[in-house]
């Protein structure tokens, strides 16, 4: 059974979360504002968290770049009334692992909550491409020992390439999976981080590789001198 922190100062709309996750079989549990939210995701313990991004003293997007720099790897829904593009690109860029605006259906909560769990369960081990190794839990990439600087988007990017290392995957796929919603966003998004992504492996002289397959998408593969 799934631990679920919702962090929301709205007295109804927290207790119509919470009524909604709880029918899911989930455990939940509340906090008002942003510090209380970062208190309990710090002590640890939560599968996933559902953030408002109006918070009290401390924002949602807040809150995400606090959890993120302390490398903490909670996946987090940010639920904000804020629809402009900005306002997404803002909270993603933060660490959050999807974006949802008010108002929604409670079915669209859930629905997210339980796609955002199955990503987290399935990428839980560690993967190796090469002498490059990815370690899920503590969002931590490293070549023959040396740490990999990553943001935490990059690092989505790069271990979804690497569960299907040799294979191509396409950019509708990684968009799906990095992003959360391959219709509210644009396959340049997906190039530009892989030219992130190339210039810090090729900085760290892993001889893992990401290719590019014109018109479908990319793959890593090792590649020996």
């Amino acid at each position: 059974m799934p631990d679920v922190l919702v962090v929301e100062d709205d007295p109804r709309m927290r207790a119509l979360l919470v009524s909604a996750l709880e029918d899911e079989g989930h455990r939940v549990a509340e906090a008002a504002d942003g510090l209380a939210g970062l208190v309990a995701l710090r002590a640890g313990g939560f599968d996933l968290a559902a953030v408002d991004v109006a918070l009290p003293g401390m924002s949602g997007v807040e809150v995400c770049r606090h959890v993120r720099r302390e490398g903490l790897p909670v996946p987090i829904v940010l639920v904000t009334a804020r629809d402009g593009v900005e306002d997404r690109v803002q909270g993603l860029d933060a660490g959050a692992d999807d974006y949802l605006v008010k108002p929604f259906a409670l079915e669209e909560l859930t629905a997210r909550v339980r796609a955002l769990l199955r990503r987290s369960s399935a990428s839980s081990g560690r993967l190796e491409v090469g002498d490059l190794v990815l370690d899920p839990p503590a969002l931590r990439a490293t070549v023959q020992g040396r740490t990999v600087p990553l943001s935490v988007k990059e690092f989505a990017l790069l271990r979804a390439l690497a569960r299907r290392a040799g294979s191509v995957v396409d950019r509708r796929v990684l968009l799906a999976e990095v992003w959360g919603d391959p219709e509210r966003f644009d396959g340049t998004a997906v190039d530009q981080y892989i030219s992130y992504l190339r210039k810090k492996l090729d900085g760290a002289g892993t001889t893992a590789r990401i290719e590019t397959a014109r018109g479908i998408g990319y793959a890593i593969r090792t590649v020996r001198g």
